[in-house]
């Protein structure tokens, strides 16, 4: 396989998971099977595999099954379904001929509220991504989360998480893109929703695809991407929306970006603010995994509503 061929977001996903391979987060065995569920097959895997510098694990491949029963992952819930301030369920929507699932979740009792696009992490869209959609309801927005892995089905249908981020990491950026404008028109058209008061804020690979969105759509006005890989830099002087980009001191993978990123959203005048939080690594935000680091994620919640208020409801 050539790795080139991987897309830049697979790619952004393939050395996450080296990354957790080698500050322990992630076992051997389990780096090696989500590399091959990646690859889908075992010459590929040691392409993948060379590319990041990880060859010497590569002769441990011989028994490794792709499709092995993944390790379990807790799902915390902050703000319950039922929860009266708000209403939820599942919506669907059309993007360049297919369908589109979303989670939507919006304030009960108020006429018209701001708009947010919610991206999950490369997972797909799992509890935790509802949860904070619930969240962003009960703050007075309405909050849709689209699944990026709809066109095959969606997250559910997979017991993997290795591939629904193996679907997201193959799918082509463009598909992506084009499912989060969708999601972006979707609200516009709904008589709940401001439909001149949209954002979006995503993590990890969301924020990334938070970045995208925000260098294709122009109806967003506000945005907050949550530790996400840089879009392409000449993107953009197309962004119309203010964006709050939310890192963590300890992502040196992530925030190696930072500098160059920074100097194309001077340059293009983008309203922005950058914060890093002190202490914090890659995923602090969220609350059900290892990195979760609760008061830099209660700070950058603060900060992100505080942003969204500013950009969303004057």
């Amino acid at each position: 396989m050539d790795p080139t061929r991987v897309t830049d977001l697979g790619r952004y996903i393939l050395e996450e998971w080296a990354e957790d391979y080698r500050a322990g987060r992630l076992d051997r065995r389990e780096f090696l099977r989500r590399v091959l569920t990646l690859a889908g097959s075992q010459a590929a895997a040691l392409a993948l595999l060379g590319s990041v510098g990880e060859q010497a694990v590569a002769a441990e491949l011989e028994g490794v099954v792709a499709q092995a029963p993944p390790p379990g992952q807790t799902g915390g819930v902050t703000v319950a379904p039922d929860d009266p301030a708000i209403q939820v369920g599942t919506v669907r929507f059309p993007a360049e001929g297919a369908e589109v699932i979303g989670y939507l979740a919006r304030p009960a009792g108020r006429p018209q509220a701001p708009g947010l696009v919610v991206v999950h992490e490369n997972r797909g869209l799992v509890e935790h991504i509802k949860d904070v959609a619930r969240r962003l309801a009960k703050a007075g927005y309405v909050a849709l989360a689209p699944d990026l892995a709809s066109h095959e089905g969606g997250t559910d249908r997979f017991a993997d998480p290795a591939q629904v981020t193996t679907v997201l990491g193959r799918t082509p950026v463009e598909r992506l893109v084009a499912m989060l404008v969708a999601a972006v028109n979707y609200l516009r058209a709904q008589p709940f929703v401001r439909a001149d008061r949209l954002g979006a804020v995503g993590w990890c690979f969301g924020g990334g695809m938070v970045w995208r969105l925000v260098t294709r759509s122009p109806e967003v006005r506000a945005a907050v991407p949550f530790y996400g890989p840089n879009p392409p830099l000449e993107d953009v002087p197309r962004i119309r929306a203010a964006v709050l980009a939310i890192y963590g001191e300890r992502d040196e993978r992530i925030n190696q970006g930072i500098p160059v990123l920074r100097e194309a959203l001077q340059r293009a005048g983008v309203v922005h603010e950058i914060v890093i939080y002190p202490g914090a690594d890659h995923a602090f935000f969220n609350d059900t995994g290892a990195r979760y680091n609760p008061e830099a994620a209660r700070q950058a919640w603060e900060r992100a509503l505080a942003w969204l208020r500013g950009y969303l409801e004057s």
